[in-house]
């Protein structure tokens, strides 16, 4: 016998969501870094836990990986009527669950090192200037 399959909507998508990932994250429009120093300034961020940097289309974005504190364990939203307006906003059309926020990144860097090879490849002279006092 075959199952009935089940549609996906808007109004049902976040129950099939397994984990929640809209709800574990917080992002922060930043200036487009230009100079050595303000890299240098991403490089100190992003040596804090759970702090990555991306670009995507709309620009640059300091993403802090912390879960919402009314995220229960079901993934459920644990003060759904009293929400906070950002939430009763956000569109689910097309979400994480859809496909990775990754997929739209133009560049990411999820830790130190990472941003750090950018900032070489970025600046031939990057390293130059770190050991010109030694």
């Amino acid at each position: 016998m075959a199952r009935k399959k089940i549609e996906i909507t808007p109004e049902n998508k976040c129950s099939f969501c397994q984990d929640s990932k809209c709800c574990t994250y917080v992002t922060q429009a930043i200036e487009t870094p230009r100079a050595k120093a303000e890299f240098e300034h991403l490089l100190w961020q992003i040596s804090h836990r759970d702090v990555e940097v991306y670009k995507d289309e709309d620009g640059w974005f300091l993403m802090f990986n912390t879960p919402c504190l009314h995220l229960r364990p079901d993934g459920g939203c644990g003060i759904y009527e009293a929400r906070p307006t950002i939430c009763r906003e956000h569109s689910n059309d097309f979400c994480e669950y859809d496909e990775p926020a990754e997929k739209g990144f133009d560049l990411y860097f999820p830790d130190y090192d990472t941003l750090l090879t950018y900032c070489r490849k970025r600046f031939k002279s990057w390293d130059k200037a770190k050991n010109r006092g030694k």
